[in-house]
């Protein structure tokens, strides 16, 4: 009767998956959390200032007041199966020391890439690739629209094939949870194999 009551409990726990979103200064990431999070997200953010003009390059970003200092953090549960919590990095360098403590136990990560500032995506895409964390490029569409097609933002990143390219308006809950959406199908791929995806697909 012990056994039953703890494998029911065992099933009544959610899986907890964490989830980390990066990219670089000023390409939505605290916007992405905040618009997908099922609670009130927590953000660490300090208002931008004179003192910081040498630190921070605001070229193509120029309306950005705010900056995350530390992290921001969001929640979505998916059913009773799972719980993803959200972690987004801050994207300057001089908060790269934060990265390796908030990518403890990430099961994957989202790169924000925003095409005015495309070389920004390299640290965090050369971050996850050297740590072997599964990540998805999710091209951040600014005023609705994108210039650039998916195979012109892959080369431009020489990202490997395998790795999924995706559009999307941070603005949108909807379309944010679909990039988590192919984030968790793309890590599920890794994990699972080619062969278990033919037979899944068959």
């Amino acid at each position: 009767m012990a056994s039953v009551m703890r494998d029911e409990r065992a099933r009544s726990v959610p899986t907890a998956i964490k989830i980390l979103v990066a990219g670089g200064f000023g390409a939505g990431k605290t916007t992405m959390v905040g618009n997908v999070s099922e609670i009130m997200p927590l953000h660490t953010e300090e208002v931008l200032t004179s003192a910081g003009t040498d630190a921070d390059d605001l070229s193509g970003v120029e309306a950005k007041r705010t900056t995350t200092v530390t992290m921001d953090f969001g929640r979505i549960t998916i059913g009773d199966s799972a719980v993803l919590y959200l972690f987004g990095t801050p994207g300057q360098d001089r908060f790269w020391f934060l990265w390796d403590e908030l990518a403890i136990g990430a099961l994957g990560a989202v790169v924000l890439a925003d095409t005015r500032r495309l070389a920004d995506s390299f640290p965090s895409i050369d971050y996850f690739e050297r740590r072997g964390i599964p990540f998805v490029v999710a091209v951040n569409c600014f005023h609705g629209h994108q210039p650039f097609e998916v195979d012109a933002v892959r080369g431009a990143l020489s990202l490997d094939p395998d790795v999924p390219v995706v559009m999307c308006d941070v603005r949108d809950r909807r379309s944010g949870r679909e990039v988590l959406v192919t984030l968790i199908e793309h890590v599920r791929s890794i994990t699972m194999g080619p062969a278990h995806s033919a037979v899944a697909g068959a």
